[in-house]
């Protein structure tokens, strides 16, 4: 017994290891081994949970020959959290950061979670606030600051676009924010800074989706460029690790910037980029920490169609 009791400890150090550090396949093989239960097994239980996955996908899934994409398997995934006994979006969050996300959405977000769920929730606030696909504005350059907080929190953002308008009568900008993991939406607050007031405001709870209206006070013709400036006040979640945005086709230049707080600095930072939501992340670079403003920042002078962003790894 005390030889069972010991390799049941070792299993568990591990589960809790690969649950921190990943790669997922490494994370679900042990939580599989751990909880002791052969992949015949598992496929039972997914298959009580109404998700169907066969036995050679799950051994291909822990050996890191494939990786969970469809609908189906992401579904699944979220099963075998609760059958293995895992926390919440622990395989979720590890999918995110190998780069697995699924399909796209969004204007900003920064998890696997708003890859899979947030794009539906996307199209129901926006059509709530009568938004269409095209808003009818190209942007022509876009700058933003997020600033990490005390506790390691994505504390808020600031956007500045320079945009044209290329139809006739645009008069507004829909601003969408997503926070991290255990956001509340709801708390969150929106500062119309320069040339734009806030309208309507919207949120998803669950996805920590906000979608908020930035009203022009003038309505441009086709042609007119326009500079606006908002800011989200965020700080409802807890640790932030990176900061993604995706873009749905070419367009202008863009700068983002992250500064930390002299109580949470990162061990190391990097830059990042992905084709299209079902290609893998690709690591362009690491970013030093400026000196005393503790600030790191990417630019791109042409974006092309696909995700960017900045990740940072904490001690």
């Amino acid at each position: 017994m005390p030889h069972a009791t010991q390799h049941a400890d070792v299993a568990t150090a591990e589960l809790d290891s690969a649950l921190r550090g990943g790669p997922f396949h490494v994370a679900l093989r042990a939580a599989i081994a751990a909880r002791g239960l052969p992949l015949q097994r598992v496929q039972h239980h997914l298959s009580r949970h109404g998700v169907k996955v066969g036995v050679t996908s799950l051994s291909y899934w822990q050996q890191g020959a494939r990786r969970p994409q469809r609908p189906e398997s992401l579904r699944a995934v979220r099963a075998l959290e609760e059958i293995l006994e895992l926390p919440e979006e622990s395989l979720i969050r590890l999918l995110a950061e190998s780069g697995e996300s699924p399909s796209g959405l969004r204007s900003a977000a920064r998890s696997y979670r708003s890859l899979v769920e947030a794009s539906g929730v996307l199209d129901q606030l926006l059509a709530e606030l009568d938004c269409p696909p095209d808003g009818g504005l190209h942007t022509l350059g876009h700058h933003e600051r997020l600033r990490i907080g005390a506790r390691r929190e994505l504390a808020e953002r600031e956007s500045h676009h320079i945009v044209r308008a290329h139809r006739d009568g645009i008069d507004r900008f829909v601003a969408v924010h997503h926070g991290d993991r255990g956001a509340t939406p709801e708390l969150m607050r929106v500062h119309a800074l320069e040339n734009c007031r806030t309208g309507r405001v919207r949120w998803h709870r669950d996805t920590g989706v906000l979608a908020a209206e930035l009203l022009f006070d003038t309505r441009l013709r086709a042609g007119d460029t326009f500079l606006f400036r908002y800011g989200v006040e965020d700080g409802t979640a807890g640790a932030s690790r990176e900061y993604v945005r995706g873009f749905d086709s070419p367009g202008g230049q863009y700068a983002l910037q992250v500064r930390f707080d002299a109580a949470a600095v990162p061990v190391r930072c990097h830059r990042f980029t992905q084709h299209s939501a079902a290609a893998p992340r690709s690591v362009c670079q690491d970013l030093a920490l400026s000196g005393r403003h503790r600030s790191v920042h990417l630019v791109e002078p042409r974006l092309r169609a696909g995700f960017l962003g900045i990740g940072w790894d904490w001690e």
